[in-house]
């Protein structure tokens, strides 16, 4: 192939073990038929029946946490219409500031009524008790799933299999005095590959501050130049979904290059093995991804509405652009529809093009060789009809199967690569803000159904057979997914702790609101919360006056106003923090840490109480291990009794012949 003699290698599909597989596992119809496993180990290798034993048992497992999610999110629904908070906002006659500059006029509060309420669905207590849930409902699922596999990879006699041993042995078979490539390392490599992969982090987190200031001009143009009243009111929601849609286009692009960084990096290393370079390389594409896919989300959740200033304050990029802000009912909303629309998007599109990119162009090439087939068929007809002693048909009728197996999509090392890395990063969405969107697990569970079908029919139909590889593991995929279960406990105790509104309602039932005393009696102990958000920038303030326009003081309905509000916990003098700016920082923090303690002894709980391996399983490999050591010891005793028997037998002989020498001394 590198002269040029062949253009390309590959397995051929079976066709009777391709159409049983067709029947049983790879059409729509069975999309909740249970997977023939051993039929697809059997057919595509022990890899990739993996794959699919794994994806089967994620799909599974997202059952009890796509129904929690759901009556989560129904109890949002049911409560939220008698919630306090909803009324204060939507009968409110609190005049908030300007969101942007020149342009943007005083608003009133109760024009975010709907916003207010879809806050309320996502923020509030049963989201708490959710991800908790999430975070320990990760590690049962890497538990059962190690479980889970050791019964099949016990069953397939592949347990203890070694991958570095079968290199050596392939090497053996192509070369027996071959020599086995040693490990190396080289500090000039790492440090190189070290300062490019940040480099390249440091890009990722680049095009991250440039969706944070395409967002923020957004917003000021939507304000600005919109003929659209709805758009002008709503600029800000408006510019989020903008950028959620620009951050999905981001990922679709940085995806390829992050494979070739990724790629060319493991070629640097030079690793001593091909599983040493696959295991490199899906280290730091995965690495690449996450942060393509996740810095945008964390500036959401963590920073935006934090460090935008206040009025007479505000922070600007570059002195002109007014960083965003939260909604007074929270921040929580803006990373709840950034991660829905992305999540929704990501999962449409590559499903779409995941199955019509691959029948479009096998539709295609074999529309370019029907002509070729027809004269096949035909020539073939010919010489069946004209038959005669000694006959055959032509070459083209004998590789008509090879002709329809290469029209089929190429297939490589990485296409099982890829399906992985989908389906990881969407435990990542699934696990590590589902605090912020406890409709993801629900969302994740629809589309594995339709994905195991998809990627089923791609690998039988679609495709060129894969190359069947043994192994007894999902590899180092297992490690990145004990990972994303640490992190998932991070990031959800920091987003209830940080961009929940929880613990400053925590804070107000129970220090500042009508219930702090104890006394009150036949009110609701959140009554007052919202305005108790909210802090006063008054214009007589000449700091006030270098950031807002007398006529941006003006109501839509022709009232001058003197003061405005803005969500922050500041004094209305001078602008300094409070107090209870100061309470809510530290409850933020004691949550934080309370949380991750015990989720984490949660974890380590279930990580024990989870076998491994089942118990039959494991006292089958006991008497593997107690009868292969018999066998051991039964042909050293072989091995032995012949050598014992010779040096008995030499003994013997020896000691005939001095007794004989002894007689004979005797006897003279």
């Amino acid at each position: 192939m590198k002269k040029n003699v062949f253009e390309t290698h590959f397995c051929l599909h079976e066709k009777r073990e391709q159409k049983e597989l067709k029947q049983s596992w790879a059409r729509w119809s069975a999309c909740f038929r249970g997977q023939p496993i051993t039929n697809v180990r059997n057919y595509l290798g022990e890899n990739v029946a993996l794959y699919f034993l794994w994806l089967g048992w994620y799909t599974f497992l997202l059952i009890p946490a796509s129904v929690i999610g759901l009556v989560v999110f129904l109890y949002g629904l049911a409560f939220y219409s008698t919630s306090p908070l909803i009324k204060e906002v939507c009968q409110s006659n609190v005049i908030m500031c300007p969101l942007c500059d020149n342009t943007c006029r005083v608003w009133e509060l109760s024009d975010t009524c709907m916003y207010a309420k879809v806050s309320l669905l996502f923020d509030n207590e049963g989201t708490v008790a959710f991800a908790m849930f999430m975070a320990v409902w990760a590690t049962v699922f890497l538990e059962f799933w190690k479980c889970h596999r050791s019964s099949y990879v016990s069953a397939w006699k592949v347990f203890d299999w070694c991958e570095e041993e079968e290199e050596l042995i392939l090497e053996i078979v192509n070369n027996a005095h071959c020599e086995p490539k040693m490990h190396r390392h080289s500090y000039l490599r790492s440090t190189i590959v070290l300062v490019l992969v940040t480099l390249m982090l440091l890009v990722i987190i680049g095009l991250t501050h440039v969706l944070v200031v395409s967002r923020v001009i957004a917003t000021v143009l939507l304000a600005e130049n919109s003929t659209w009243q709805v758009i002008t009111e709503n600029s800000q929601t408006v510019a989020v979904m903008l950028g959620a849609v620009l951050h999905y286009i981001t990922i679709t692009v940085m995806t390829r290059v992050n494979f070739t960084v990724a790629r060319k990096l493991s070629e640097i290393e030079n690793k001593h093995s091909h599983a040493a370079v696959e295991r490199s390389f899906t280290v730091k594409m995965f690495i690449f991804q996450f942060f393509t896919m996740f810095s945008s989300l964390i500036y959401t959740a963590f920073f935006l509405g934090r460090i935008n200033g206040h009025p007479g304050g505000y922070v600007r990029i570059s002195g002109k652009w007014r960083l965003e802000e939260c909604h007074p009912s929270g921040c929580l909303t803006d990373l709840f529809i950034q991660l829905s629309i992305i999540m929704v998007l990501k999962q449409t599109f590559n499903n779409i093009f995941e199955y019509s990119g691959p029948w479009f162009s096998r539709w295609l090439k074999r529309k370019k060789a029907q002509k070729f087939r027809r004269r096949c068929v035909k020539c073939f007809k010919k010489e069946a009809m004209n038959t005669k002693e000694g006959s055959e048909l032509c070459e083209n009728c004998k590789l008509e199967d090879l002709h329809r197996n290469y029209s089929l999509i190429k297939t490589d090392r990485f296409s099982l690569f890829n399906e992985f890395l989908e389906m990881v990063i969407q435990f990542s969405f699934t696990t590590i803000f589902v605090a912020a969107f406890p409709l993801a697990p629900l969302l994740a569970l629809l589309n594995n159904i339709i994905e195991i079908r998809l990627d089923a029919i791609k690998m039988v139909s679609l495709e060129r057979r894969l190359v069947p590889m043994k192994a007894n593991d999902i590899g180092v995929w297992t490690d990145v997914l004990e990972a994303i279960g640490v992190l998932a406990v991070i990031a959800n105790g920091l987003v209830i702790g940080i961009s929940s509104d929880f613990i400053p309602r925590l804070v107000y039932q129970y220090f500042y609101g009508p219930c702090a005393s104890g006394s009150a009696t036949g009110i609701d102990c959140m009554v007052g919360y919202i305005n108790n958000t909210l802090s006063i920038a008054n214009v007589s303030d000449e700091r006030v006056r270098e950031d807002f326009t007398s006529s941006q003081m003006v109501t839509y309905s022709g009232i001058n106003v003197t003061h405005c509000s803005y969500r922050d916990y500041r004094s209305n003098e001078d602008f300094s923090l409070t107090n209870q700016y100061w309470v809510i920082l530290a409850a933020r923090l004691v949550f934080i840490i309370l949380f991750e303690h015990v989720v984490v002894i949660f974890k380590c709980v279930a990580s024990w109480f989870v076998p491994t391996s089942p118990l039959d399983v494991t006292n089958e490999r006991l008497y593997d291990k107690l009868r292969r050591l018999k066998e051991e010891l039964r042909v050293q005793r072989a091995q032995q009794d012949p050598l014992n028997e010779k040096l008995n037998g030499n003994g013997i002989e020896k000691r005939t012949s001095n007794q004989k020498k002894a007689n004979k001394l005797n006897s003279m």
